[in-house]
């Protein structure tokens, strides 16, 4: 998708701009960005726009377990195939930090149930 981006003629992408807000009436006129946020020629920049798509990248957001749990090469936490289950007992993953196939928020938020129901399920077991 980046490449096929980059290719089309009619996109503009900002590099090094941070979206400070959007404006407009009724719908999205403008954005007022920010360049160079926080370094040497930080400058505010408005622009007119018509679309707007914002690059939330793809690099999940698990370093804090790396230590605790088995994760892949880019750091997405591996999962028993099929489940939330991570290889640590009554430890579940989920969503951003387990998808690296699909990676929407519609599966994050579908993963987030399994996960929420594999733990009610773990806990009922081990209360009986």
């Amino acid at each position: 998708m980046a490449e096929r981006t980059l290719k089309t003629p009619n996109i503009e992408i900002l590099w090094k701009h941070q979206t400070k807000n959007l404006f407009g009436d009724g719908v999205v006129e403008g954005a007022t960005l920010v360049k160079n946020s926080g370094e040497e020629g930080e400058e505010e920049v408005k622009i007119k726009i018509d679309g707007f798509f914002l690059a939330i990248g793809h690099t999940p957001n698990s370093d804090i377990f790396k230590d605790y749990l088995e994760t892949d090469e880019v750091g997405y936490i591996k999962t028993i195939p099929g489940t939330s289950k991570t290889k640590v007992q009554g430890v579940f993953a989920c969503g951003d930090v387990q998808d690296s196939h699909y990676r929407q928020a519609v599966t994050a938020a579908g993963s987030g149930c399994m996960a929420a129901i594999d733990a009610e399920r773990y806990l009922s077991e081990k209360n009986s």
